[in-house]
């Protein structure tokens, strides 16, 4: 037996897929009436990756959109900032010139975002270069084809190559894209891969597939956290993405990662939602829950 199937063989992987949508409606009925509340719509806010990955992105855009978050800052200086901002990686420069906030991250998609289907030389290349012009974080998706064939050491071997670039200079999120694993306990798998290889946090998805984010398989993956952190004690962010836009959906994943993680990761550091069109329904939550 491989190194890897000698790994997932020590964790629970038989995961009952109704069992899970139990537990998460019982966990959202059970909370989320007590977590839709300002301190927890502000915390939302301050774990939001700002996000613009559209194929009509140019360069003004992204540093006009880059100076939306240095004058939101200014007009709201009582609110969190951001967590970062998120751009395909040609776009990092812009971000990085533009940018006067110093505590908001520069995050870039890379290494064959949106599908990871190029040569791993590229993805690393891209990697490099992302990290040089100023990215201190990175999301990649995985190679979902490779995990579905069990390809388990080439997929490792990719993501731990693509970290190592990174060194200490960018954290690295590995997104798991799950609306294209078939259950939950390939979710399951997945992200247990990912923190095997060096994954620092892994993310739902890359907005580009339907379907993108969903409870159950963010439940899953928080619990692949929490039972990794208990094996390794190596604490590994989650991030949400993929639809996410309202106020009621960021609370779902709040209330998932309270229940199963707990306070401690319920910080930008460990928590994140990528988003575009969040921030705004988020604002317009917290000034109404003021009043």
């Amino acid at each position: 037996m491989d190194k890897y199937n000698e790994m997932l063989n020590s964790y629970n992987t038989a995961i009952d897929d109704e069992a899970v949508k139990q537990e998460v409606e019982k966990i959202l009925h059970d909370n989320i009436s007590r977590n839709s509340n300002e301190e927890v719509y502000r915390l939302l806010f301050g774990c939001i990756d700002l996000t613009s990955l559209n194929p009509t992105d140019h360069q003004e855009q992204i540093a006009a959109f880059t100076r939306q978050v240095n004058e939101f800052d200014n007009q709201n200086p009582e609110l969190n900032h951001v967590a970062a901002v998120c751009v395909y990686p040609n776009f990092v420069e812009s971000v990085r010139m533009n940018l006067e906030v110093s505590d908001v991250n520069i995050a870039a998609v890379a290494g064959g975002f949106p599908s990871s289907q190029t040569f791993t030389e590229v993805k690393i290349a891209e990697v490099g270069l992302a990290v040089a012009e100023g990215a201190n974080e990175i999301d990649i998706v995985m190679n979902v084809g490779q995990f579905i064939s069990g390809e388990y050491e080439e997929l490792c071997d990719e993501i731990a190559e693509i970290k190592h670039i990174c060194r200490d200079k960018a954290r690295l999120k590995v997104i798991l894209e799950t609306g294209a694993l078939k259950d939950c306990s390939q979710v399951k798998k997945a992200a247990l891969l990912a923190m095997y290889s060096g994954a620092d946090f892994i993310k739902t998805s890359t907005g580009k597939l339907s379907p993108g984010a969903t409870p159950e398989a963010f439940y899953v993956m928080c619990r692949a956290i929490k039972e990794y952190y208990e094996k390794t004690h190596i604490r590994i962010g989650i991030k949400a993405a993929g639809g996410i836009s309202t106020t009621a959906e960021a609370v779902k994943y709040y209330t998932i990662a309270e229940a199963i993680l707990g306070e401690e990761w319920l910080n930008k550091e460990y928590f994140r939602i990528g988003a575009s069109r969040l921030a705004a329904h988020l604002l317009e939550s917290i000034v109404s829950a003021g009043k």
